[in-house]
């Protein structure tokens, strides 16, 4: 499903985990959710890490998901008693929480009934109207919750829920990117980069240090992107021209 062409579709991700802000864990559902966003054409604006406390989690999802289109959540959803993002999520909309049977039948495909014990029944506490989210990789759903998706904090697990979710999105225009090598140091180019991005207002143009492996050490790479493929064009060939007369200024 695709936006109206000025419409923008945009995200926010809340990761949530006492493990995540303790260094016990690294997060590694950012960086691939914010590339399955852009390859999809919606807008990652924010990203917010919060510890496992009802209140924290209740406030940035209630303050999220009525800022941008889509709320992804990752972690909290398993079967201790320190996953509470289900019961965070049902108290920010309002609506009572309970063992729902879709998430048991779920589980069943995986698990003997004999297996199922409180802990496992955990995760199938769903809240009350959400949808579910199938699992290929354990069985345990998340869930849809108006423009919220709880996914888990397991990524691989995470990946496989992305890839039901992603289908069912509105998206909008992809965000196109080239890159140019500078060559020169930022302190030479920072300002007459300025007046670019100021004559090119709906394009986002930024100037990165890269690290070259190969050898050379760093090097910095100047970055243009707009969902406008000729405005993109016109914005590089200035920034190309920018760079091309430095460099000449300067006999390089």
């Amino acid at each position: 499903m695709t936006a109206a062409p000025n419409q923008a579709i945009t995200a926010a991700i809340l990761v949530i985990g006492d493990e995540i802000l303790s260094g016990r864990t690294k997060d590694a559902n950012i960086g691939y959710i914010a590339d399955y966003m852009t390859l999809i054409g919606v807008d990652l604006k924010e990203v917010r890490v919060v510890p496992d406390e009802e209140a924290e989690i209740v406030a940035a999802v209630n303050a999220l998901r009525t800022r941008y289109t889509y709320l992804f959540t990752t972690g909290g959803i398993g079967p201790t008693h320190d996953d509470i993002t289900a019961d965070s999520v049902a108290k920010a909309f309002g609506v009572p929480i309970d063992v729902d049977q879709r998430a048991v039948d779920m589980l069943l495909t995986r698990l003997k009934r004999e297996d199922l014990n409180e802990a496992r029944l955990r995760m199938c506490r769903i809240p009350q109207g959400a949808e579910l989210v199938a699992n290929a990789v354990s069985a345990a759903p998340g869930f849809r919750m108006g423009n919220v998706f709880v996914m888990a904090g397991v990524p691989r697990i995470m990946q496989a829920m992305l890839d039901v979710i992603g289908p069912t999105l509105q998206t909008g225009a992809k965000m196109l990117s080239e890159t140019l090598e500078a060559g020169l140091p930022e302190g030479a180019y920072g300002s007459a980069l300025g007046e670019i991005q100021k004559r090119f207002p709906q394009t986002s143009i930024g100037s990165y240090p890269h690290f070259n492996t190969s050898g050379g050490g760093f090097s910095n790479q100047i970055v243009v992107r707009s969902k406008d493929p000729a405005l993109l064009a016109e914005a590089v060939a200035a920034v190309r021209l920018m760079i091309e007369e430095l460099k000449a200024a300067r006999g390089l």
